[in-house]
């Protein structure tokens, strides 16, 4: 049984992620989306789909990333 780095909770079901040469231990997807997703720079929601990435900065969609930055007009768009 391994132990989720998240809740704790130990479970014989567990399942690793490997990213960036880290491997990470959730028992729940929730868990892993808890650790893993990036969080919207404007309304500070888990991006969990796509999202946007535009500056170096992660909005869950052109929409957030707009209102952010209207600059950002010129670079994301609803249908990218």
């Amino acid at each position: 049984m391994a132990r989720c780095e998240v809740c704790g909770n130990e479970y014989d079901m567990t399942f690793e992620v490997h990213a960036q040469g880290a491997v990470h231990v959730f028992d729940s997807f929730e868990c892993a989306i808890t650790q893993m997703a990036p969080i919207c720079e404007h309304c500070q929601c888990r991006v969990i789909g796509h999202g946007v990435e535009a500056n170096r900065k992660w909005y869950c969609s052109a929409h957030c990333a707009r209102i952010a930055d209207p600059r950002m007009a010129d670079l994301v768009s609803d249908h990218a």
